[in-house]
């Protein structure tokens, strides 16, 4: 990894990539989403602040884990302008994504343990799916894992126009079927 003196305060964007291991074009879009910021000289090439690693470094850290973009560069957002993502920070942040992570690893067990569950035709049309009708959310309205917006009035279509029309299909108005034998 490329070493830079302590006298150069700025970057440009192939020394942020060199040392911060993100690819340029992974530099640009960071930057287009507000996660770091560049100023540009007065031949419009960009120049990062040391401190540019440290943020680059938190984000593909909170990347690796699983954090949205958004969420990130709303933890940012909070930090004062110019102002490096500490220690302190990190462990503040970590601190409040830990349920979000911990629901989602709960969601990826279940899936995971629940796959070969599914019937296999890609349709997953079955009344209580795991994978497309968790905690079959839409039971207690109609079978079908599936739904369609509701149309109203005499133009809405019939259930065997909307299931493909030749066999019949447990689906109600409003709802797709594919393989509902």
């Amino acid at each position: 990894m490329p070493q830079i003196p302590e006298k150069i305060q700025e970057l440009t964007v192939g020394q942020l990539a060199a040392r911060s291991g993100a690819a340029v074009s992974a530099l640009h879009f960071y930057e287009s989403k507000g996660l770091i910021s560049s100023r540009r000289t007065s031949g419009n090439q960009r120049r990062y602040s040391r401190d540019a690693l440290r943020r680059v470094a938190f984000v593909r850290a909170a990347q690796r884990v699983g954090i949205p973009l958004a969420t990130i560069r709303e933890a940012l957002a909070e930090l004062p302008e110019g102002r490096t993502p500490t220690e302190e920070d990190w462990a503040r942040l970590s601190r409040s994504w830990r349920s979000e992570l911990d629901e989602r690893i709960k969601q990826l067990n279940r899936l995971r343990d629940h796959l070969t569950d599914c019937i296999g035709c890609g349709c997953l049309s079955l009344e209580t799916c795991v994978l497309s009708n968790p905690d079959d959310a839409f039971g207690e309205r109609r079978a079908g894992s599936r739904l369609l917006v509701e149309r109203r009035g005499p133009a809405a279509p019939s259930a065997s126009a909307i299931t493909g029309g030749g066999r019949p299909s447990r689906a109600g108005a409003g709802e797709t079927g594919c393989c509902d034998d």
